[in-house]
Parts: structure tokens; sequence; C-alpha cells
């Protein structure tokens, strides 16, 4: 038999020895895919490297418009606050329960600068099985390039610049399929309220939820991200005051 052939058997051999070991592996379910136990290197460096040329090569293709102005700025400020806050953070925000949670672990977008493209491209398609949706199946392209032109000026805000652009953005409209009670395509503001805490503060400092009364007794638990919401305290049941039904009878004894 030729060497050749001897060789080329060799490395089919291999070739085959190799993917039944790849699929029992697989087949076997030892790979933990769970979000609190990290991808080992090689994984984690190779999806990495997968997903940054997938972007840049897509991304190259977009013309970037002019982003530049306050208008566009502050209307991203809306979008991104009701959007993205929990994931990517927000200006004095270290973390978040999703943030913690979330493996890819979000870029802090408030210390992240970022290309315009890119990020519009991330923006409206997502990244498969990361956590960052497609936002382009429900948000039209030029609320997407206002929100790039908010998020390049992210790293340069402090937490009072950030709430005070919120407040003055109109909230979170972007032009088909906001949820019940956001502002419509046309800028109609519906009644909306975000437990964000813009009204009176408690005396230990924290926001109340917007338009939640807390009840006498209760609290408002706010979390990491500006987040919260009321405990309400339990009411003890009371002792039964049941009347007995009258049934007719005098109280006293019968005689048989």
């Amino acid at each position: 038999m030729p060497i050749v052939t001897r060789r080329s058997l060799f490395v089919l051999g291999g070739l085959a020895i190799g993917g039944v070991a790849v699929a029992g592996f697989v087949w076997s379910g030892a790979y933990n895919v769970g979000a609190d136990d990290p991808h080992i290197a090689p994984v984690y460096a190779l999806m990495e490297t997968i997903r940054d040329q997938s972007i840049r090569s897509r991304a190259d293709d977009l013309k970037v418009p002019d982003l530049e102005g306050r208008e566009r700025m502050m209307q991203g400020a809306g979008n991104y606050n009701a959007m993205c806050a929990g994931c990517h953070l927000k200006p004095g925000v270290s973390e978040t329960e999703l943030s913690k949670g979330l493996y890819p672990a979000p870029p802090d977008l408030t210390r992240t600068e970022v290309d315009e493209a890119e990020a519009f491209w991330v923006i409206k398609h997502g990244i498969k099985a990361s956590g960052m949706p497609a936002w382009g199946k429900s948000m039209e392209d030029e609320y997407i390039w206002n929100m790039v032109a908010f998020i390049r000026q992210l790293p340069t805000l402090d937490p009072q610049a950030y709430q005070e652009l919120v407040a003055s953005s109109g909230g979170h409209s972007h032009g088909g399929g906001e949820s019940a009670g956001h502002s419509d395509a046309e800028g109609e503001e519906a009644p909306h309220e975000h437990a964000m805490g813009e009204d009176a503060e408690h005396e230990d400092g924290h926001l109340p939820a917007a338009g939640v009364p807390v009840p006498e007794g209760g609290t408002t638990h706010v979390h990491a991200d500006g987040m919260s919401h009321v405990h309400t305290p339990s009411v003890p049941q009371a002792a039964s005051t049941a009347v007995p039904a009258d049934d007719g009878h005098d109280d006293h004894d019968h005689q048989d």
C-alpha cells in the first residue's frame, strides 16, 4: 500500500476518533453552561474574537450620521435609562442585580468609550447568547443613533448631569414597540412611571418609588441601581369577634 494512502487513512482515523470524542463530550453534558461558572480561557478567547470580528466587519459598512447636538443626546438619555442602565449602569452606580448576574459581564458604559458604528450595530442586532437583545426589532434607526449620541458622552457625565438629561428627555420613546404607558412615536407622552426615585427623599437619603405610597410601618427597599419597591408590613390577624348566629332558641337549659 502506498505511503500516501497510509498517511491519509491515519489522518482520517484520527479525525474520526476526535469527532467521536467531541460528540461524546457534548452529549455527556460535562461542560457547565451556568452563567456563574466562567468559560475556560480558550473557549472565552475564541468566542470573544468571533464576536469582535463579526461586529467590526459589519459595522464597517455603516455610515455614521452627525451625532452632535443636545437634542439627540437628550432623546437618547430617556431610552438608555429605561432600556440599558440596568445592565450597562449609570453614573454613580457600580453594579445592579442584572449586571451582577450576567456572563459575560456587560460593559460598564459609564467608563467605556464606544465606536459609534459598532455601538449602533450591537444595539440594533444584539449579540447571540449574551443577554444583549436586538433592539432594532422594535426601535427605529434614528432613535438608535440618538442613543449612540448619548452613550458616547456618558463617560463624561456625573450623576446629576445624567439625571438632568433623563428628566428632560421625555422618557422612553423610540418609534414603535414600547410597552403600554410609554411615549408613542409622535411624542405624545402617556403616563408611565419607573420606580427610579424622582420624588422627595426619604430620611435615609434614598428616593421612594414614583407614585407608590408607603403604608404606615412599611419600608422602601432601594436597589443599587436606584430601582425601589415597597415592603408592606404584615398585619396580625385579629382575634375572632364573630357573634354566634341567632338560632331562635332562648339561651337557657332545655327540659326533656
